[in-house]
């Protein structure tokens, strides 16, 4: 196993972060390693926003939940899918392209190109020792992510990535079992298969929630998970996009 490969293995959320913010350096080397990640048909369908405003950050902090790590980091970056410099590029080639921008496949691919830029963000941040948490919480409202960070039509601010510091090493969560996820040829459909498996990994989150909380809790992944998408949230979001003029067609 190459220290590649344990870094990636390696990865876990940290959500408290020591007050040093990132260098220069060590900000561009983060994002050229975000720009080094495959991108379809070499579209480069994203943007990274780096926000270092305090006043912004508490903003974002606050529509993300209260999360005190959005607004104390070491550095803090939104992924964006993009594709207004797109509908630059239209019209500086005096080209009609509203109905490739629009599509859903080109929506699709500015989420993938965004998704694939961020983990090499993330990759590079922790081969320098600096720990990452994914903030999916900007979500809640786009409306005013958008006030706060001036985004244009046909950009959707995805989520955040908060860099920094790690105050403290956080316990590796389990995932699932790779045979559940890894599959050969077509899709394992044997549903008994599915429930053992299921069941098998609810034993093993709820040995890690008794663990690491001291009996405390000891929840299963399928009941965190029922609960979790039981509760509706963030409907808004195919009106807001249609409203971006994106995955209109």
């Amino acid at each position: 196993m190459n220290q590649m490969i344990e870094t990636l293995l390696n990865h876990r959320s940290v959500r408290s972060f020591k007050s040093k913010a990132l260098d220069q350096e060590q900000i561009e080397a983060i994002v050229k390693s975000a720009q080094a990640a495959s991108t379809s048909s070499f579209i480069q369908a994203y943007s990274i926003i780096g926000v270092t405003d305090q006043e912004k950050k508490d903003k974002l902090a606050e529509i993300a939940g209260n999360q005190s790590y959005v607004a104390a980091n070491g550095h803090f970056f939104v992924f964006c899918a993009d594709l207004h410099r797109h509908k630059v590029i239209a019209e500086m080639e005096k080209a009609d392209l509203d109905d490739s921008i629009e599509s859903t496949e080109k929506f699709m691919v500015a989420l993938i190109d965004a998704a694939l830029a961020a983990q090499n963000a993330a990759v590079a941040a922790e081969s320098m020792g600096l720990g990452i948490c994914y903030i999916g919480g900007i979500r809640n409202d786009l409306e005013a992510v958008k006030e706060v960070l001036k985004t244009p039509e046909h950009v959707i601010p995805l989520f955040g990535m908060a860099v920094g510091y790690p105050e403290q090493e956080t316990d590796l969560k389990p995932r699932l079992a790779m045979e559940h996820i890894y599959m050969e040829n077509e899709y394992l459909q044997d549903r008994s298969v599915f429930e053992k498996q299921l069941h098998t990994y609810n034993e093993t989150t709820s040995e890690y929630y008794r663990a690491r909380t001291g009996g405390k809790r000891e929840d299963t992944w399928t009941g965190q998970m029922a609960r979790m998408l039981g509760r509706k949230s963030r409907m808004y979001m195919k009106e807001f996009v249609e409203k971006q003029n994106l995955n209109k067609k």
